[in-house]
């Protein structure tokens, strides 16, 4: 009999980027082992499942996001072996495992992109990708005017058997990231043999990498407007992104899940990073027959104003829970600045207002209906490092634009764990070993073992927001209706009494509720809510449902 409880409608996910939690072997990269040895702290935390990086075979220029061989690991972070041993571990615990999968492009070192390359035009083996000849007389030009996501045109010529210039690949990232042409049914068939072969070592689900992507207009014109498309990272360009054809990929791979699904009980679980527009659009990937979720990231890109979050939630509620599905809520990932950093006022690490109001914006992602994901660190009060020199860089859009607007580097630094100065536990101890990304010497002020010390702490924040979303039946799905409430205060209640609300400002206004809230984000008297600052109660009854 398949359980009739989604597990995943109002699951909290843990996003682990691999390379940064935790090192086992003293390389001074996190790995799969490393994963495995803190499974025990986020089985603590209270999370549900966690999300994993790439960890398969790649040469590493994004990442991993540049995927050599989809279907092994790569001796960085282990083997299969101790990948098998991760999800065991898991399970016993009762944690659910993500693979990250990225369908929209792979490795210039992808076996089907080396063949490509060594294949003349027009065969069978460029066709699984978009080679196209070049413009002008002598086809020196890029077949269009597309913009690459992380800097520099989407184009790039390759050198023929014979030693002449020849064809052009499309890729939207970087090069070395050449992009699948799905289009071409092999790539279709590849992708199916992927998801089986992580399916039969029994992970969880996928959270897909560039979910609005993998089709591209046939006949790859011009855009009409090139220079909006090069805005590096935040371009969508609509010739390159959702196609209406992708949505019968996911079709295809919603029925693959429920294939494993009938078998066992076990639901698996699609969730797209969806980059689209409007709540609308984002909306039409989480149909019944498609994704089960999608991020919502418009959460994460609202200033810090109760209007804009009132008005983001209300058409996240309307549009993508009306589909049935479930909102999946975000304020933070491996591709953003920190919530600490970015809440702040300045922007710098030790922010007192950036840290209230990240705290704040926890509670309050934590008390919407549907499904969270809290991305590693966040659960510490980690800021943003702003001051990485460029040398130790390792962010393709600086090696490809050269400058340090948009880097991710500093929101991947590796996690502290304990102690007082660098490698902070992260790594075994082996004195040549130093962490892949350095950390700051005020790290120390932040490692685990001084957050789990301190009930004050990020951590226990977020540990009993989690034990009370688990304990409370009006927490994760349900209703959300808004309250009257005064200017710069949002506030809400959830089910048949929880009350939740959140002071955007930063002086002290009255609370919706009269009684001593159960959980705040800050000092919270009875009767008060002070500025930037969210808290729970359970609704005594008086106050006011707005029209």
């Amino acid at each position: 009999m398949l359980s009739k409880y989604h597990w995943w409608r109002d699951a909290v996910i843990y996003q682990v980027y691999v390379r940064s939690f935790l090192d086992s072997t003293g390389d001074g990269i996190g790995d799969l082992a490393g994963v495995r040895a803190g499974l025990p702290y986020l089985k603590k935390l209270g999370v549900d499942g966690i999300w994993l990086s790439p960890f398969y075979p790649s040469p590493q220029h994004d990442h991993g996001y540049d995927v050599a061989d989809y279907c092994d690991v790569d001796p960085l972070f282990g083997d299969l072996a101790e990948f098998d041993l991760l999800v065991a571990a898991a399970r016993r615990l009762g944690i659910k495992v993500l693979l990250d999968i990225v369908p929209n492009h792979c490795s210039s070192e992808h076996p089907w992109f080396e063949e490509a390359l060594a294949a003349e035009p027009g065969s069978a083996a460029r066709a699984r990708f978009h080679f196209a000849d070049g413009r002008g007389a002598d086809g020196s030009e890029p077949p269009n005017n597309w913009h690459a996501m992380f800097g520099g045109p989407a184009w790039s010529r390759v050198t023929e058997a014979d030693g002449q210039p020849g064809q052009w690949y499309l890729h939207m990232f970087t090069p070395e990231q050449p992009d699948w042409n799905w289009r071409n049914p092999e790539v279709g068939a590849e992708f199916d043999r992927v998801l089986r072969f992580w399916l039969d070592r029994g992970v969880d689900g996928f959270r897909i990498d560039v979910a609005a992507g993998l089709y591209k207009h046939p006949e790859l014109p011009d855009s009409d407007d090139p220079e909006a498309d090069a805005r590096t990272r935040d371009s969508v360009n609509p010739l390159a992104w959702n196609q209406p054809e992708v949505h019968a990929v996911w079709r295809g791979w919603r029925s693959i899940c429920e294939e494993y699904t009938a078998r066992d009980g076990r639901e698996r679980l699609l969730v797209g990073e969806v980059s689209v527009p409007t709540a609308r659009e984002h909306a039409l990937y989480v149909r019944s027959d498609e994704l089960h979720q999608a991020f919502f990231f418009d959460l994460l890109s609202a200033p810090w104003e109760a209007d804009a979050f009132r008005k983001v939630i209300s058409e996240a509620m309307q549009d993508i829970a009306g589909t049935g599905s479930t909102v999946t809520w975000v304020l933070n990932n491996h591709d953003q600045v920190r919530t600490v950093t970015r809440y702040g006022e300045p922007a710098t690490e030790g922010s007192g207002l950036g840290a209230a109001r990240a705290r704040a914006a926890a509670l309050l992602m934590l008390a919407l209906p549907g499904a969270a994901y809290i991305y590693q660190g966040e659960e510490l009060g980690l800021p943003e490092v702003v001051d990485l020199p460029d040398d130790v860089l390792t962010d393709p859009i600086f090696r490809r634009t050269g400058s340090r607007a948009r880097i991710r580097d500093g929101c991947r630094v590796p996690l502290p764990w304990s102690g007082q100065a660098s490698p902070f536990g992260f790594t075994s101890g082996v004195e040549s070993a130093k962490p892949w990304l350095p950390q700051p010497d005020y790290f120390a002020e932040y490692a685990t073992d001084r957050a789990l010390a301190d009930t004050r702490s990020f951590w226990h924040l977020y540990r009993d927001g989690l034990q009370l979303r688990e304990a409370l039946p009006q927490l994760g799905e349900g209703t959300l209706r808004w309250l009257e409430s005064p200017p710069g205060v949002l506030a809400f209640v959830r089910g048949d009494g929880l009350v939740c609300a959140v002071n955007f400002g930063t002086a002290p206004t009255s609370a919706p509720v009269s009684g001593t809230p159960l959980l705040s984000s800050g000092p919270c008297p009875a009767g008060v809510l002070p500025g930037s600052t969210a808290a729970w109660w359970m609704s005594d009854g008086t106050e006011s449902v707005a029209p």
